[in-house]
């Protein structure tokens, strides 16, 4: 069983030719709305790919509520653990460009409200995903909580927040992109004269992995017996919103079937690939038979 707690969110997304400048007033050339949220998100990647899941988290009472969860309910995920919240659903402002690059702010709502005791009953071999768009306290727990259980922790840094420094050490898996975990290096004053040497003293001081995500330049991943470089999958990406969740989603799925850590990270990072290639975080996520097209050859993703 994999186990999201996390964000749930209805997205608002405008398409523009150009993200605007501060005081900056661009046209818009389309807007839709789709359920969102980094939580909501990784637990649809997880179920799409292939899992089991239960999602832990809270909307509000109103409209955007059924919005955000229908995708939720279309793929069988458990959301029996999602309470409802006095607070409004949360919602995230996406401004998507013509290279599909974006700017986001979210409006966490009703997922401030998800607390250490919303947490379920966890299971040895269970796969804990976490993200930081709950009460950071929410975070911590979950992870000792999941340490107590033996389960599997999955940790995503995003959105940055440097008072979570603190206890990334909890989390058995930290995936963070290539800016947090920069950042992150900072605060844990990390030793190395460049990105890959910081990931082997992060593994050497806390023994666990850290998986960096680079964008179109693929993945670095340190672990305590292995450090390696997974390229990218060659694509002109439409929009990048939700990549990185599709590639957390895909990564929890493969890990609680035991796959080795090289061949979780090579499929998710393929998955995140394929999810830049339409618009939307939730409808863009693809199913398990989206993957069968691609391929590595000579040390380079392809699409067929």
């Amino acid at each position: 069983m994999i186990v999201v707690i996390g964000s749930i969110n209805l997205d608002l997304i405008a398409s523009v030719d150009s993200l605007p400048s501060p005081g900056e007033t661009v046209p818009g050339s389309a807007f839709v709305t789709a359920g969102g949220g980094k939580g909501a998100n990784q637990a649809l990647a997880a179920a799409r790919a292939g899992a089991q899941v239960r999602m832990i988290g809270a909307v509000g009472n109103d409209g955007f509520a059924g919005d955000a969860m229908r995708l939720l309910k279309e793929a069988d995920i458990d959301l029996s653990g999602i309470r409802q919240s006095p607070q409004p659903t949360g919602t995230a402002l996406i401004l998507v460009d013509a290279r599909g690059e974006n700017i986001i702010t979210v409006v966490p709502g009703a997922n401030a409200t998800v607390a250490p005791d919303d947490l379920p009953d966890l299971r040895q071999g269970d796969v804990i995903l976490l993200q930081h768009e709950i009460p950071l306290s929410t975070v911590e727990a979950s992870l000792r909580a999941a340490r107590q259980a033996k389960a599997i922790s999955v940790l995503n840094t995003a959105p940055f927040r440097v008072e979570a420094a603190s206890f990334l050490s909890e989390a058995d898996y930290v995936v963070a992109n290539e800016t947090e975990f920069d950042r992150y290096s900072s605060a844990l004053q990390l030793s190395g004269n460049d990105r890959g040497s910081r990931m082997i003293e992060y593994v050497r001081k806390f023994r666990s992995t850290i998986i960096v995500t680079l964008g179109g330049e693929g993945v670095l991943c340190a672990a305590p017996e292995t450090f390696f470089e997974c390229p990218a999958l060659k694509i002109e990406p439409v929009d990048t919103v939700g990549a990185g969740d599709t590639f957390c989603g895909y990564l929890a799925h493969d890990l609680s079937l035991g796959a080795s850590l090289e061949d979780a990270v090579q499929r998710a990072n393929v998955a995140a690939a394929l999810a830049c290639l339409s618009r939307g975080a939730q409808p863009s996520i693809p199913y398990a038979k989206d993957l069968t097209g691609a391929s590595l050859a000579n040390g380079r993703w392809a699409f067929r």
